[in-house]
């Protein structure tokens, strides 16, 4: 008779469950101890994903407080909710009247949704950083340099506002763009 693993019912659920069971076990085993890899502190600005087997952990993002993780089972990612600032380097454009221009930018950008921060991209900082410079490339490259030079705070606008929809996946607000 030959064994066929398709006949065999896996239930993820069982399996995650049976894991869980021994880990716990493993926790009050090792009491006092394993307090110091269980629980975990998130400050007031910041929020705690959890993922359980690699599945993201019912209840949302934890915090600010105390949680208790499983170790060897539960992985955490710590999330900043604070509005960060970065600076766009110099990007040489080429503008519609075909006059080369150095442009540099500051964008303030904060999280807005934790989970789709850690869920959604890989790393969201390095993404909205690179985005802002293709954004300020595409959005200057349509304008003259006079309009360049008069406009700075609509064009600031302009890019905050393509910036924030092309963001607002990844959890990511952009709070406001300097030209």
């Amino acid at each position: 008779m030959a064994f066929i693993a398709d006949d065999v019912a896996e239930d993820p659920a069982i399996c995650a469950a049976f894991l869980t069971i021994i880990s716990v076990a493993l926790i009050v085993v090792s009491l006092p101890f394993s307090l110091f890899f269980c629980i975990k502190v998130v400050q007031e600005y910041e929020r705690a994903v959890i993922f359980r087997l690699g599945r993201l952990v019912t209840g949302g993002a934890r915090g600010p407080g105390i949680f208790f993780i499983i170790p060897c089972i539960d992985t955490y990612s710590k999330v900043d909710l604070r509005t960060v600032s970065f600076d766009v380097p110099p990007q040489e454009i080429l503008s519609r009247d075909s006059v080369t221009v150095a442009v540099d930018a500051v964008v303030y950008f904060r999280i807005s949704n934790a989970i789709a921060s850690v869920s959604n991209v890989e790393d969201y900082a390095r993404s909205t950083r690179l985005l802002a410079a293709t954004t300020l490339r595409n959005v200057l490259g349509t304008k003259n340099l006079s309009e360049i030079l008069s406009e700075r705070e609509s064009i600031s606008h302009m890019i905050q506002s393509t910036l924030d929809e092309a963001t607002d996946s990844w959890g990511v607000k952009v709070e406001r763009v300097e030209v």
